[in-house]
């Protein structure tokens, strides 16, 4: 998985569930939890080199950076990002 992070263009963002996929595929498997990659992304320690910030929900939605949602739109605004389609969802429990 952390090699599927380090794969993510400057600027760009994939999602939980397209990662999923790469690693199922890559296992031969026919599929991963979703829920087991947004876990795995969460104990990255060295976000900042391996950039989970650039993972995203499938619709867009703005979840899972332990260092709150606030510095997850700093990190990608900068790469142009474009936030538009990007969101925080209602009920987010992110810092």
């Amino acid at each position: 998985m952390w090699e599927i992070l380090l794969k993510i263009p400057y600027g760009r963002t994939t999602t939980y569930g397209q990662i999923a996929r790469e690693i199922a595929a890559a296992r031969g498997l026919a599929k991963i939890p979703t829920q087991a990659v947004g876990g795995a992304v969460g104990h990255n320690e060295i976000s900042i080199i391996i950039p989970c910030h650039r993972v995203v929900g499938t619709h867009g939605s703005l979840t899972g950076y332990a260092g709150g949602i606030d510095r997850k739109i700093k990190l990608l605004q900068p790469g142009g990002v474009d936030m538009r389609e990007l969101f925080t969802p209602p009920n987010s429990t992110a810092p």
